[in-house]
């Protein structure tokens, strides 16, 4: 189905002329000859874009558009003007206009400011669809994907039983989060859920902090201390970067696994607990195991169920979804109101290696949100290394090398390149370049941009 645009003009002939040309370049058209007919019509249907003249004799364009906006803030509206009446066009940006355009029309520059408001539309209609596809938050598993969906099944075969399980993944990739949602689905999900961090504790803190400890065991222990099996009785443990656990330690962790009894340090007396335990490591632990590295007992012990937690990079379908969990959950913590990611940059997110996994994109996120000054986040608002390495990417699928060409060249291309950052804002795109957006619209007509 064609995008269909609203064209509102009491100039018979200039509204005529404006279907025609429409038409040609693909777009179904409807028209109003009063801005009170084109409020009357949006209230009625949707359109993908409003094209509006500002001086009509009834309700003129300004209204036109307050009311507009009270119906549907969504919908891209572009006033055209007079010379005469720019400052009236400034006004309608700030009662909401997407752009405006002087009079008479230059339709190279018509063309792309529709097309950049079809990307707008779109954009708006994405981010619904994609809001519609969120999951429950309280699991915060957010993904579509075949490796995703393989993985989310076997969470669900494998929660209600006691098996002990081992997640294996890189960093950031959310091996957290996969064993709280195996513990929210397991038979234990009513008890606690204890973590700890393996890799943050030295060896004789990780012992304290796993089995307790009796006053006096050692300097600084002034009272007796339940360790986290003991808290975590009924309930799940969940021992993250289990490859970093010394070889003391393992033999004990071995020992609480097999007979289902702790001991605190500095006591002999076995205390019985009832715990499930999920293990999770970003290392192959069978290669520590042929390295001497890991117990061979204890890695079977965990490796009861093992689970795979997919790279962001082998499931690169589910980063739109990640992009809208993350825009919704830090717009509303920082109270900011932004509608969504400019399609420049979601393009480069799907091309992006991501090797932070999730954790990256989660914090480059939060920064772009941040940062962002208007309704969408654009290539601007991410992380320097995000940029520079999509850059590199288009440079060498491209062959860019700037050597050798004119400077009438260079200059299209870094007009070309910024608008596609400030997500087809001219406005930004000539305060970036350090131009006139007058300057700019000349230059864009002369490269043919």
């Amino acid at each position: 189905m064609n995008p269909t645009i609203l064209v509102v003009d009491d100039d018979f002939a200039h509204l005529t002329m404006l279907k025609s040309m429409l038409k040609g370049w693909g777009y179904d058209v409807d028209e109003a000859d009063d801005g009170g007919v084109a409020v009357e019509k949006v209230a009625r249907r949707p359109y993908d874009a409003v094209l509006m003249d500002i001086r009509m004799a009834h309700v003129d364009g300004i209204a036109a558009l307050q009311e507009i906006m009270k119906y549907n803030p969504a919908i891209p509206v572009l006033i055209m003007t007079a010379y005469s009446s720019v400052e009236t066009a400034v006004q309608a940006l700030k009662s909401g206009a997407y752009d405006y355009l002087t009079k008479p029309l230059d339709f190279d520059e018509l063309k792309l400011i529709l097309e950049r408001a079809m990307d707008h539309t779109r954009l708006q209609s994405e981010n619904r669809e994609l809001r519609s596809m969120l999951p429950d938050k309280g699991t915060g598993m957010v993904g579509k994907s075949a490796p995703m969906k393989e993985l989310l099944e076997t969470i669900a075969t494998v929660a209600p039983s006691e098996a002990t399980i081992l997640i294996q993944g890189e960093s950031g990739t959310g091996k957290e989060l996969v064993a709280r949602a195996i513990h929210a689905s397991s038979l234990r999900k009513g008890k606690p859920m204890v973590t700890v961090n393996c890799a943050a504790l030295t060896e004789s803190l990780l012992e304290s902090e796993l089995f307790g400890h009796e006053k006096g065991a050692f300097t600084g222990a002034d009272r007796r201390r339940d360790g986290r099996f003991v808290q975590a009785n009924k309930g799940t443990l969940f021992l993250d970067e289990i490859g970093e656990v010394a070889p003391n330690v393992q033999a004990k962790l071995l020992r609480a696994l097999q007979e289902g009894e702790v001991q605190r340090v500095g006591s002999d007396k076995p205390i019985l607990v009832d715990v499930r335990v999920i293990a999770a490591t970003n290392r192959d632990l069978l290669e520590e195991v042929h390295a001497k590295r890991f117990r061979e007992d204890l890695y079977y012990r965990l490796n009861v169920i093992s689970l795979s937690v997919p790279a962001l990079r082998d499931r690169r379908k589910d980063v739109p979804l990640l992009v809208q969990y993350f825009l919704e959950k830090y717009t509303a913590k920082n109270r900011k109101s932004i509608k969504g990611v400019a399609p420049q940059v979601m393009d480069a997110m799907l091309k992006y290696d991501w090797p932070g996994n999730v954790r990256e994109l989660e914090n480059a996120m939060e920064r772009a949100v941040i940062m962002a000054a208007g309704e969408f986040i654009t290539e601007r608002d991410m992380p320097l290394c995000f940029t520079s390495q999509t850059r590199e990417k288009e440079a060498e699928t491209n062959g860019v090398d700037l050597a050798g060409q004119s400077l009438e060249t260079i200059e299209r291309q870094a007009i070309i390149a910024t608008l596609e950052a400030a997500g087809g804002n001219k406005s930004e795109t000539a305060r970036q370049l350090g131009i006139t957006r007058a300057t700019l619209h000349s230059k864009m007509k002369k490269y043919g941009v």
